[in-house]
């Protein structure tokens, strides 16, 4: 099972539209996503809508998917606890995905939900090393190299920001822990939203196992949060 995030607005990208719904050699970001999350044999998508949703649903009017409204846009981890009626019974690994990383690739899917359940995680998160990492959370590591916590872009100090590994946004969850992490969030940071990567340090307070599978191939991570970010997809 997966969850699509796509309910943001496309300010920086100067559209007045979805950002999801930008293009990509012709093709909208989420179809991208959405087609991956088909390709890697994920059965059941769930599909976050909440700027001018009623276009991504047009826009995906040929899938077979769910929609969650999320209104008002308080941040990602707001979006992932709209669609908690629809995975209260779930006791799997539950992925969750962004809607504008559109090159994500099937097998890093896969193998992203594979080593969660090998490793019977809690959360494993996605994470890639990328030269520039401006604008993307930072992966914060123990001693020991075990993941200890996601500090987003705009609340990270200038040691933070010195690190290259960044959350690519993709993440899977056992459902009963996600849900049960999720009410306890908090909007004390520099965007008052709340943010699904404080699950990741919540869970770890709690003694739960998180990890994190690192990609080695940049289409796993690359959003396009500018007209600047899309174009450099549109050259790779």
């Amino acid at each position: 099972m997966a969850i699509i995030l796509a309910a943001g607005p496309g300010k920086r990208m100067g559209a007045d539209k979805p950002k999801v719904l930008m293009a990509l050699d012709g093709k909208p970001l989420v179809i991208w996503v959405l087609e991956a999350v088909c390709a890697a044999g994920i059965g059941r998508a769930v599909v976050v809508i909440g700027h001018q949703g009623e276009l991504v649903q047009q826009a995906l009017e040929d899938f077979d998917v769910e929609f969650v409204w999320q209104t008002p846009l308080l941040g990602t981890g707001h979006a992932v606890l709209q669609t908690e009626p629809l995975f209260k019974s779930h006791k799997g690994p539950l992925a969750i995905l962004l809607g504008d990383v559109p090159r994500i690739r099937p097998e890093t899917i896969r193998r992203l939900i594979s080593t969660h359940c090998e490793l019977n995680a809690s959360a494993t998160v996605l994470t890639a090393i990328i030269d520039d990492p401006a604008g993307y959370g930072r992966v914060v590591r123990r001693a020991d190299g075990t993941l200890d916590r996601i500090v987003e872009a705009r609340d990270a100090d200038s040691n933070i920001k010195a690190i290259k590994e960044i959350n690519t946004g993709t993440m899977c969850f056992y459902a009963p822990d996600l849900f049960s992490a999720l009410p306890a969030m908090t909007n004390d940071n520099a965007q008052r939203e709340y943010y699904l990567t404080d699950v990741i340090g919540a869970l770890q307070q709690s003694g739960l196992s998180v990890t994190g599978y690192r990609s080695d191939d940049l289409r796993d991570a690359l959003g396009a949060n500018s007209q600047a970010q899309l174009e450099q997809l549109k050259r790779l």
